[in-house]
């Protein structure tokens, strides 16, 4: 029995280890929905395989082998749709907007004042004052931006521009496009552009590896 038990480890392990180098390379913390789900029930099934001396050890290999798939498969429609990516992930939310509290984002993401003032001394910020925005990302890591630093602003993300992002800079559509004109590009082409410093920095998507 114990042989058994200690053959389905080893395998399990190997076979686990060979299963997350398929499924990419993240960060604990930076896990989605969807990664948090499968991790679980890969957790689960390996348990059960390996506590059940009378099973076979095929019986969850191939449900492992089948959520692989499935993570694989909407990892990639989330890749290339963005509504689909929303609908699974949700969407960053501002908490601190020039300096100013959303309370009722706050109360929506059922995030309290405690819960803020905690994540902005973990980042060595003493107080609210010195924040111009806060941003509650989908893994719940706060990004802050301090009053005093100059930080980018994404415009353009993956071929999409970024309205609210526009109207804090002052700027317009037309500002935009007249930039991707000069540069002799279209939104298309896009992947990523951020205004720091007063000026526009472009990433194109034949430059993405």
């Amino acid at each position: 029995m114990y042989i058994s038990i200690i053959m389905k480890t080893f395998v399990l392990y190997f076979y686990i280890v060979l299963v997350y180098r398929l499924m990419g390379k993240k960060e604990v913390g930076k896990l989605s929905i969807i990664d948090l789900i499968v991790s679980i029930l890969i957790a689960e099934l390996a348990a059960m395989s390996i506590e059940s001396t009378d099973r076979s050890i095929f019986v969850s290999i191939v449900p492992i082998l089948v959520l692989v798939i499935i993570q694989i498969t909407l990892s990639y429609i989330s890749l290339k749709s963005d509504k689909f990516r929303k609908f699974i992930d949700g969407s960053p939310t501002t908490i601190i907007k020039s300096g100013k509290i959303k309370f009722n984002e706050m109360a929506k993401l059922r995030y309290g004042l405690d819960d803020l003032i905690t994540q902005l001394r973990e980042q060595g910020i003493k107080s609210i004052e010195e924040v111009d925005y806060a941003i509650l990302e989908n893994n719940g890591k706060l990004s802050v931006f301090r009053k005093t630093k100059d930080y980018p602003m994404p415009i353009i993300v993956d071929g999409k521009i970024d309205f609210e992002v526009l109207k804090e800079i002052g700027k317009d559509v037309k500002w935009v496009l007249n930039i991707l004109d000069e540069k002799k590009l279209n939104l298309t082409n896009v992947y990523y552009a951020f205004y720091s410093k007063k000026k526009t920095y472009i990433i194109k998507k034949d430059e993405v590896i």
